[in-house]
């Protein structure tokens, strides 16, 4: 999946028009790119066109037009845009309530190197996690974590040719485990190069 360039943006003023369009057709591609794990976390799947998204977003709310701090935004986010070998996820810890939020972030320290995904019948694969920065202290971890899971050529070609993909996590805090769902399953599939 190539990185997303100048070219690939739209400019405020196109972006005010057709916002509401392009809004619309990412909800609805993100739709496959989410998976619960769980009742209190899940794994948002990147990819070039949420990460477009966040992009623009993000010039919209700046108000960045000068190509130095368009280019700021773009070493941001690309690199949150699978390589065709990974998946990139946005991990999320979500509990409604502040005060079990809290309760539950001081238990959770490390669960964002727990979750795991699984090709078929090879081993189970283990994220990299915040590579831009830390995410947890001795108190308490992050609700939100950015993950990078590695497969190797042989689970690449077993998602192409339609193996199962399942997922979970494994802390003593947090134990869960799902097959990923088909339609996305078929999208995770999309992010990978044969």
């Amino acid at each position: 999946m190539s990185k997303l360039t100048h070219e690939n943006l739209f400019s405020l003023e196109q972006y005010a028009r057709l916002r509401p369009e392009f809004r619309a057709k990412v909800i609805e591609h993100k739709k496959n790119r989410r998976l619960p794990l769980g009742e209190h976390a899940a794994l948002y799947f990147e990819d070039a066109l949420t990460m477009q998204y966040q992009v623009q977003e993000m010039l919209r709310i700046e108000r960045i037009f000068e190509p130095a701090g368009i280019q700021a935004e773009l070493d941001v986010y690309n690199p949150l845009i699978p390589d065709g070998r990974n998946w990139k996820a946005t991990f999320m810890l979500e509990y409604d309530d502040v005060d079990e939020r809290k309760a539950a972030l001081a238990g959770l320290i490390g669960v964002e190197r727990a979750i795991w995904l699984q090709v078929g019948e090879f081993p189970r694969v283990h994220p990299v996690a915040n590579e831009d920065l830390p995410r947890e202290t001795e108190d308490k971890t992050a609700s939100v974590h950015f993950v990078r899971f590695e497969l190797t050529p042989d689970m690449v070609a077993a998602v192409k040719g339609g193996s199962p993909i399942r997922a979970g996590i494994d802390h003593p805090a947090y134990q869960v485990g799902t097959s990923v769902p088909p339609a996305v399953r078929t999208s995770l599939a999309e992010d990978l190069n044969p």
